[in-house]
């Protein structure tokens, strides 16, 4: 599995790149209104899911299903989004805090599994962390004001984004001794 992974890392980079650009895109601008920050989300969480997705069913016989949880929470995010962009502002961030909340839980059971065939795990664990921490605070302070939830969302995506750029980078470092084993035959 990490073989494929390790040979496939760009699809990390991808999904770390997009969600800095989000992040960027939304402090630069800021008088953004709710309906472009929900389809803003939208299309950001349905590439996420697609992405994610992608990595799921990429380990050959076997699935890595905490990715295929992931790439379906995000696709049902982001179709939710765009489906119904006159929702609320606080049913559009409960349903982020949610989607937040259990990504980062998601991947930080990911990460363990993949504790099994590389060391200093700990980008995705803190990846997953942050999400988490994301979802309590835009759960808790759902008043606070657009501005504030976008700067939030924007500083979350930047720093999520930032560490899977860095885990591509570990993982293509990885390519050429990533080991083949584990009776995959995608893999070999």
């Amino acid at each position: 599995m990490l073989a494929l992974i390790a040979r496939n890392w760009w699809i990390v980079f991808l999904r770390g790149l997009f969600a800095v650009l989000f992040g960027v895109l939304a402090f630069v601008w800021p008088g953004i209104t709710l309906a472009a920050l929900i389809l803003v989300f939208g299309f950001y969480a349905i590439f996420d899911g697609m992405m994610a997705l992608g990595i799921g069913f990429m380990v050959g016989a076997k699935v890595w299903w905490p990715m295929i949880l992931i790439g379906v929470l995000s696709l049902a995010a982001g179709i939710g989004a765009l489906a119904w962009p006159a929702l609320t502002a606080l049913a559009l961030l409960s349903l982020i805090a949610a989607w937040a909340i259990f990504r980062g839980i998601v991947e930080i059971m990911a990460a363990f599994q993949l504790r099994a065939w590389i060391e200093n795990e700990w980008m995705l664990i803190l990846g997953g962390l942050c999400s988490i921490l994301f979802g309590v605070l835009v759960a808790f302070r759902p008043g606070a004001g657009a501005l504030a939830v976008l700067w939030i969302i924007g500083a979350f995506a930047i720093v999520y984004g930032v560490l899977a750029i860095a885990l591509s980078f570990k993982l293509r470092a990885l390519r050429p001794h990533a080991p083949h084993g584990g009776g995959n035959a995608a893999i070999a």
